[in-house]
Parts: C-alpha cells; structure tokens; sequence
C-alpha cells in the first residue's frame, strides 16, 4: 500500500511516519522545507514542495493509494493575529488536494482537524462528535471549513475521507515557544529558569494526547475509519494547565528546579474547557490512548532537558 504524508515531517508527522512504515506502506512525505526537519525512518522517500502546486499534487496523487493530510501552515495563537493569512495560507491548498483526491481512485483520504478546536464552547463533557461544531478562533473555524469541504466531495463524488478530530498532543519531539504546545513551552521555560504564564487563576483544561497515541488513533482511522465520518482522538481527561505544571513540578523539584508563575486574564479565543469523547474511533478500531499522562510528562521532561 502506498501512502503520501502531506506535512509528515512536523511534531505529529514524525512520529506518525514511523508508524505507517512499520505498518509496511510504501511511504512519501511531503514538506516544504529542503529536507525534512527531523529524521524520517528508513525507507520512507522526502519530497520537498508545495503541495498547493498543482502539477505536484497531480503527480503525487497518481503515485499513492492513500493521503493522511497533517500540513497547516498556522497556529491557534497566529491564526488569531492574522486572520486573513490563517484563510489564504491554509484553505486553498487543502480545497485543491481535496478536488485533485477526489478526482482520483484512492482506497482512503484523511483529514487532520482540530479536536480542540472545533466544537468552540462546550455545552457537555465530554464532547463526542454529535456537539455542535462553534469554533470562537479563526484557526478552529479554518479547520472546521476544510472539513466541510472534505464532507461534501464525499457526498459528491464518493470522495473516502476520514476525518479525524485529535486532542492536544504532547511528547518528546514538540517545539516549545510555537504558539502551541503548553508542556513543552511550560518545561522549556522552566529549564531555562524562566517564568511560566497561565490565563486564567487555573489555565484552560485541556485533553493531553501522547504523540505516540495521536499517531496510532490517525492509523486506526485511516485502516478503519468510515469514509464521511468525523473521530476524536482523546482521553477523555481534562488537565488545568496549573494541573500540568504540577506534574512538572515533581519533576522539577527532583532536578533542583522551581516553577515562577505567572497569571494572566483570560484570553478570548481561548476555549475555557475541551475534553474529548473518543468512544466512536474505539468502537470502530479498538483503539484507546496507551501512555499516561504522568510518563508522557517525564518522557517529555527528558527529551527537553537532553536537548
């Protein structure tokens, strides 16, 4: 089975790409960047382009079987900054894909959302993909929009896509200071001896994902997900961000580091609370998340300190 990666070699791509080779698909990923910034596994073939170019996508289409779509070009913080950049930068070259897919004879496509972007405001916990989807950042409504059109070359033309819906992801790998990501930033800083900032006297909740789990749940939805269906990936806990840096501060204490907090208000594109409903991708493939929370903290806490 031959498999196209597109935006493969980010946080989630890396860790997702090891996954598809060891599962024995013939692997392309593509980036934009010359080489890929973190290695890839072996077997697995780098293309560097734009996979809004359209002669690119053509020829890559007619050379896999399968399309998982990770590539975004913004963060919920940037989106919010840059609106308009959040649209031109992210929703042409996914309509494109999407069009140029369904065009083509392809056993799956997967599609890559946001889970904790979506739905905007809950109005039950958790949230399972029946919640309305309302997202109050421009990034949530961006992810919301690919999806919609995803869904409806499914209804037009049989497109198979999938789309999955993660939580926040968090491992060894993420980049701190990206305008996502609040472990690794909250244990970088913390390393680094500077402060730490949380909005709210608690911080958001959010459903900490291990990356590892993100990528297998990705898997499990691309083997036995329904095409024009949506699946969280989720634990189904939520953790405060003060929660976080608790579990941090274990492990800071141990290595003869503190935590310097600081509080900030509450942010408006911020959803205060998502925890994630993940009993319909489980119901379909068995899959539940592996790792906990507290190893996925000091797994993260290790890779940082080495780094």
């Amino acid at each position: 089975m031959r498999c196209c990666l597109i935006g493969g070699s980010g946080f989630i791509g890396s860790h997702l790409a090891s996954l598809l080779t060891a599962s024995g698909r013939e692997l392309t990923v593509v980036g934009r960047r010359a080489a890929p910034i973190r290695k890839l596994p072996l077997g697995a073939k780098y293309v560097c382009g734009d996979y809004g170019n359209q002669e690119l996508l053509r020829t890559l289409i007619s050379q896999t079987d399968e399309i998982v779509d990770l590539a975004y070009a913004t963060v919920p913080q940037t989106s919010f900054a840059d609106p308009i950049f959040d649209i031109q930068a992210n929703l042409p070259p996914n309509v494109s894909m999407l069009r140029r897919a369904a065009e083509a004879r392809l056993r799956r496509v997967v599609v890559v959302s946001s889970g904790g972007t979506v739905y905007g405001m809950a109005r039950s916990l958790p949230i399972n993909e029946e919640h309305p989807t309302d997202p109050i950042a421009p990034y949530g409504i961006t992810k919301l929009t690919i999806e919609k059109y995803g869904l409806m070359f499914h209804r037009l033309t049989g497109l198979p896509v999938v789309i999955v819906r993660p939580g926040n992801a968090f491992g060894p790998g993420q980049i701190p200071e990206a305008g996502q990501g609040f472990v690794a930033t909250a244990i970088a800083r913390v390393l680094s001896k500077r402060d730490v900032t949380i909005y709210g006297q608690e911080g958001t909740i959010r459903d900490y994902v291990h990356v590892t789990d993100v990528a297998s749940g990705i898997i499990s939805a691309l083997e036995h997900g329904q095409p024009g269906c949506c699946y969280n990936i989720g634990t189904g806990v939520g953790k405060s961000n003060l929660e976080v840096l608790r579990a941090i501060e274990t492990l800071a204490s141990v290595h003869g580091h503190r935590i310097e907090l600081r509080v900030g208000e509450p942010r408006g594109f911020d959803v205060p609370v998502n925890i994630l409903d993940s009993g319909k991708l489980r119901e379909v493939s068995g899959w539940t998340a592996r790792v906990s929370f507290e190893a996925g903290i000091e797994e993260t806490w290790n890779f940082l300190e080495g780094t």
